[in-house]
């Protein structure tokens, strides 16, 4: 005789929840306060607001990177105890210092951020509005005529932006009368959404304070 499952020994109702189960699938969110409780350990209550801007102050500091803190992942797989009390005891004879040294790295932070705070008045927050709006909104829009501005006057050359009949046909601009298309380094790795271009294409890509641009010279000769 064969082994019976489960399911033989289930009344008709539940077979038929069952059944309908396997089929659908379910979807389920586990709260982290619910996750903390199942792994046995303690939530900490912060006042409201309090941990956005520590999490803030710490994104600065970059206290937790794992050349501070460790990486995270990696000792949790290393470390085969079950407890909170375990795992506390664990990384700090694994990590000696580091939570005392992300500590420091936060509260040196904090003090730089609240100096800086108090030279926040509503001008401030009027010219950086204004700033966000107008200036670097419009700025962004006109990135194609930066780099060929840019590129041109390193070679002592001559721009000009394309016509909206030249547009129609992928151009963007002129450099030495040599026509030419810009596009974010995100285009090349889309293989260029299948498009054919026949005019040379100027790379560029958002930095930190600028963007950098690819191109070679001799496009423009």
């Amino acid at each position: 005789m064969q082994g019976l499952g489960v399911k033989n020994f289930l009344p008709c109702s539940l077979l038929e929840g069952l059944s309908l189960f396997e089929n659908k699938g379910m979807n389920k969110k586990i709260e982290n306060s619910r996750i903390v409780t199942l792994s046995g350990a303690v939530e900490k209550n912060f006042p409201k607001y309090t941990t956005t801007f520590i999490n803030q102050i710490n994104q600065i500091a970059q206290a937790t990177r794992s050349k501070v803190v460790g990486q995270m992942s990696d000792l949790i797989q290393q470390f085969d105890g079950s407890t909170l009390e375990d795992w506390k005891t664990w990384y700090d004879n694994k990590m000696p210092g580091a939570i005392d040294k992300a500590v420091k790295k936060i509260c040196e932070k904090r003090k730089e951020m609240i100096d800086a705070w108090s030279l926040i008045d509503e001008k401030m927050i009027r010219d950086w509005v204004e700033d966000l709006v107008y200036t670097k909104t419009f700025c962004g829009l006109k990135v194609q005529q930066a780099i060929l501005h840019s590129i041109a006057e390193d070679l002592k050359k001559t721009w000009r932006l394309a016509t909206k009949e030249e547009e129609s046909k992928g151009i963007d601009g002129f450099i030495n009368e040599k026509p030419v298309q810009i596009k974010s380094s995100t285009y090349r790795s889309k293989n260029g959404l299948n498009e054919e271009i026949d005019v040379p294409i100027i790379y560029y890509e958002k930095k930190k304070g600028g963007i950098e641009i690819e191109y070679e010279s001799s496009w423009f000769c």
